[in-house]
């Protein structure tokens, strides 16, 4: 087994979902590319959404308290990717899409995009470059062609997936195993060889 190095510690974990979060500012629709996603509590279902504090969104989301986190599907890697390029202050990105709402009525979703997950905000916690917004997911939305068995698929979704430092969009690979079960021999064994 090879010697492990030290590295530098800004590391982002591997890889990131590739999202379009969603939020009205000045009574429009804004939508910006994010990364920085997380499931933070089962029930009730939250979320986690880390945004930089230099960007506009923030500020609809506080004004609000609502906002959307939105899955484009891998052929909408152009759209999502300008979405992360301009500002809303400076663009109007309200018509980038098609936009619907749900419960809440003030969190944009896109209907081009294979899961929308509608969130009520529950905190903002603030870092030194980051807000970290919990939203607690009051509905989520798909179409039957991304679902198996009422869930959503990833691999009929075809998601987009980050990476950085390198910044680059990926689509899901090959199917590894089944969670929670496939170590399931290992249990009670008091050796486990080392791979």
């Amino acid at each position: 087994m090879a010697e492990k190095i030290k590295i530098d510690n800004n590391v982002f974990v591997y890889p990131m979902p590739v999202t379009l979060l969603g939020a009205n500012l000045k009574g429009k629709a804004n939508f910006m590319a994010l990364g920085w996603v997380s499931r933070v509590n089962a029930n009730p279902p939250m979320l986690g959404v880390g945004v930089h504090k230099s960007h506009y969104t923030p500020e609809g989301i506080m004004e609000n308290r609502s906002f959307s986190v939105n899955f484009p599907h891998s052929e909408m890697v152009k759209k999502t990717d300008y979405c992360g390029l301009v500002s809303g202050e400076k663009v109007d990105k309200s018509g980038l899409f098609e936009v619907f709402y749900g419960e809440l009525e003030t969190a944009p979703m896109i209907k081009e995009c294979t899961l929308n997950l509608e969130c009520r905000l529950i905190e903002t916690l603030e870092f030194p470059t980051n807000f970290f917004f919990v939203g607690e997911i009051v509905a989520a939305y798909s179409e039957e062609q991304y679902l198996t068995q009422g869930k959503p698929d990833i691999k009929k979704m075809e998601s987009l997936l980050l990476t950085m430092p390198d910044n680059s969009y990926w689509t899901v690979g090959d199917y590894g195993r089944e969670a929670w079960k496939t170590g399931k021999n290992l249990i009670g064994k008091k050796e486990i060889e080392k791979n």
